[in-house]
């Protein structure tokens, strides 16, 4: 029950066509979700099982990607800790923020975050009984860092001196973070994920050096808990960050944004890599954006298949709002023409 080609591109394995798996797919673009959305809430799609597995299924059918991945968000586990949740037209709002190492005492016990958190291991059950058979299944966890940055300041761009300069904040809140992810991967793979993303969208910000002292430990301890089941993606990562993670030994792959050419980076024998056509040129009209999409693929037509071992085809980042659909159709059928 998954994709041979998304589980060739996990062990490296050369071949024609790479699989296609874009991240937020099954998002605010697609007439699927909307219609859900006109129903329920954004909350409700998360955490019913059935409704998680629906908008998953979504877009998956549409569109035939080859992998399907979780429909939740990162910040469950703050809620599952205690930190409160809610989700309005301004985006997602905790009930409190993090300020002092006495605030850390608030967090309820982990066995009852643990339990609070079982809703994604149903989603992912119900996901994987949902999608074809030939279809992979992804499951993925917000960063420690990603999460330390909204428990203390309630977003994860922008100014984000606070985050940075709490130091035995940081380190008390990653001793508790780390045992709920550890917990909250072994259910989405007990569910039946084939793998485990991080999204840590504000690692962008990091230097390389913050990065590494700061950021990649935690990611060392996620991927030492589960070796060869973690994924790791941040947007705008340092070449320095980026070099970084190549080097940590057990992780499965990583994702690429638009900013950095990709192709130097495929086949390299230890990880997938994940991405990376510029999202927001899928809004361009439909001559235009097949004349990019061609001239994207190409550097990658010109390499052999084991030298492009490892590819997972997709965008530099999330579906984006308003995309339009078309031209998500377009980019599927192009790919498997082109590769073949």
């Amino acid at each position: 029950m998954s994709n041979t080609r998304f589980q060739a591109a996990l062990k490296l394995q050369p071949q024609a066509t790479p699989p296609i798996w874009m991240m937020r797919q099954a998002g605010r673009y697609h007439w699927h979700y909307q219609n859900l959305r006109k129903k329920h809430s954004f909350e409700e799609l998360c955490k019913v099982p059935e409704l998680a597995a629906e908008v998953a299924f979504g877009p998956v059918d549409d569109f035939d990607f080859d992998t399907a991945i979780l429909f939740s968000d990162i910040l469950f586990p703050l809620e599952a800790f205690g930190m409160g949740l809610r989700f309005g037209d301004e985006g997602p709002k905790l009930g409190w923020h993090l300020s002092t190492l006495e605030d850390l005492n608030k967090f309820y016990p982990l066995e009852q975050a643990v339990e609070f958190m079982g809703f994604q291991k149903d989603a992912v059950i119900q996901t994987r009984k949902k999608i074809p058979k030939d279809k992979s299944l992804i499951g993925f966890v917000g960063g420690p860092w990603t999460l330390f940055c909204y428990a203390t300041q309630g977003k994860h761009d922008g100014n984000l001196i606070l985050p940075k300069i709490s130091v035995k904040l940081r380190e008390g809140f990653y001793e508790k973070i780390l045992a709920l992810l550890k917990e909250n991967i072994r259910l989405q793979l007990e569910g039946g994920a084939e793998i485990v993303m991080i999204f840590d969208t504000a690692a962008g910000d990091a230097s390389p050096v913050f990065f590494q002292e700061a950021i990649l430990p935690t990611i060392n301890v996620l991927v030492e808990a589960f070796p060869g089941k973690i994924g790791y993606y941040a947007k705008n990562l340092a070449p320095g960050s980026l070099q970084s993670l190549r080097e940590v030994s057990g992780l499965t792959g990583f994702g690429m944004d638009h900013r950095t050419d990709i192709v130097g980076f495929l086949g390299n024998g230890s990880h997938f890599v994940q991405g990376n056509f510029d999202q927001a040129l899928l809004f361009m009209e439909s001559g235009e954006f097949k004349k990019y999409l061609n001239s994207w693929i190409r550097p990658f037509l010109d390499l052999a298949p084991e030298k492009r071992a490892g590819w997972v085809c997709g965008l530099g980042h999330g579906v984006l709002p308003k995309t339009p659909e078309a031209n998500i159709r377009t980019f599927v059928s192009t790919i498997r023409e082109a590769f073949v």
